[in-house]
């Protein structure tokens, strides 16, 4: 086998486990789907696999990780003890089910996230996904309990659980490594591109129910009827965004909403997204009247303070922010079209999370709570109705006004 073949012989042992109790793994680890990346046309081309050395099984790390999908098997005690036969050692991490967190009645309730099997010097890391609203795969963070044996493993050297991650649902592929058959990701550099910016954060359900508790919901007509539309709105910006491959993330009132309240805030009256710069794309207008949004108004230019707004079904908009990065901050501008004058609204720097809302997997900032409180100051737990986006926000300031002669470029109303 050359190289160190004793990983080669814990994950062949397994693999033998989980196929005899006819679980289906797929092999997620990033270290090895590296490898696999730019060996994949010619492992496409001899399924049956050609090399005699160990290439990919006997490689240095702690772990191999694999992922499970949640509806493909029932949890087996037979398949413990059958581990325990072969020499493996397991752990298997639980944790709170975070699709019931919004029904009170049943939130509690526990499912496995994590398990590792341990044998030798080597171990496995099978991470649980599950399907969720919104039609995207979740994993749940490793969070280990006080009794747990805190050497069982290097914990800090897994490559999953750091975090709770999203993904995009798998196609998958059959491969030959080392003469053990496996699934893989039928793109491995896509997969790991994923991961690397899968992070996901959950909406604070609980702080939502105390905040209808002080401020009960809006359940009239008109607001019911506003939010559904504003949902099929967002559901058709982000099939529009996406098909575009454009990053957005839900920003002001709309990412106040769902950091408050877990839903939209009846009263906001619109939709707003933000995007930086950088991803823009000139067809992204085209894109939008296509999907039956036309242009309301396009304040600024690429280079400056630009802004989009779409209408809606009803008098529901749609208002994209574009943001623009300095050494020390982010901002995006503002337009006053009677008078020309600029403004400027400025962000702390922040990173994108995935998180899900009214059933979509959308993004949204990482630093939330710093980027709520630059855009409404910290008393944001209370609702204000009556806001003057010149005036309102903490975080506005003056920039300038636009020279008359490019008005007709940077404030154009339709």
């Amino acid at each position: 086998m050359g190289q160190d073949s004793s990983r080669w012989h814990v994950v062949r042992k397994f693999l033998g486990l989980v196929s005899s109790h006819h679980i289906p793994v797929h092999l997620i680890d990033p270290s090895l789907l590296g490898l696999i990346a730019t060996d994949l046309e010619q492992l496409r081309a001899s399924p049956e696999g050609s090399r005699s050395e160990c290439r990919y099984f006997c490689a240095p790390r702690d772990f191999t990780a694999f992922a499970l999908l949640d509806k493909t098997w029932k949890l087996e005690t037979g398949l413990f003890r059958a581990a325990e036969r072969v020499g493996f050692q397991w752990l298997k991490v639980q944790s709170k089910d975070p699709r019931l967190e919004g029904m009170e009645d049943l939130s509690g309730t526990e499912i496995p996230l994590h398990y590792i099997f341990r044998l030798a010097s080597h171990a496995i890391h099978v991470v649980v996904f599950y399907e969720r609203n919104g039609n995207y795969l979740w994993h749940g963070q490793l969070r280990l309990k006080r009794h747990v044996d805190r050497k069982f493993v290097p914990f800090r050297k897994l490559q999953f659980g750091h975090y709770p991650g999203a993904y995009e649902k798998l196609e998958l592929q059959s491969v030959s490594l080392d003469g053990l058959t496996v699934q893989i990701p039928k793109e491995p550099s896509r997969f790991l591109e994923e991961r690397s910016h899968s992070r996901f954060i959950e909406c604070r359900y609980r702080e939502a129910r105390s905040f209808f508790q002080l401020y009960p919901d809006d359940t009239s007509l008109d607001a019911v009827e506003f939010r559904k539309k504003a949902k099929a709105l967002l559901h058709l910006a982000a099939v529009t965004l996406n098909s575009l491959g454009v990053r957005f993330w839900l920003s002001s009132g709309t990412c106040l909403g769902w950091y408050r309240q877990c839903n939209i805030i009846p009263y906001s009256k619109d939709v707003d997204l933000g995007i930086f710069v950088k991803d823009y794309k000139p067809d992204i207008i085209s894109a939008f009247q296509k999907a039956g949004l036309p242009l309301k108004h396009k304040f600024g230019k690429v280079e400056d303070s630009l802004e989009l707004s779409f209408q809606g079904e009803g008098d529901v908009k749609l208002d994209i922010f574009f943001f623009y990065e300095e050494e020390d901050h982010m901002w995006n501008g503002g337009t006053q079209a009677k008078s020309g004058k600029k403004f400027k609204y400025l962000f702390p720097k922040f990173t994108l999370c995935w998180t899900e809302f009214v059933e979509l997997k959308v993004r949204v900032p990482c630093e939330t709570l710093q980027y709520i409180e630059a855009n409404y100051g910290k008393e944001w737990k209370v609702p204000v109705k009556e806001w003057d986006w010149k005036n309102s926000p903490p975080n506005v300031q003056p920039n300038g006004i636009w020279p008359i002669d490019e008005w007709e470029e940077v404030i154009q109303l339709y």
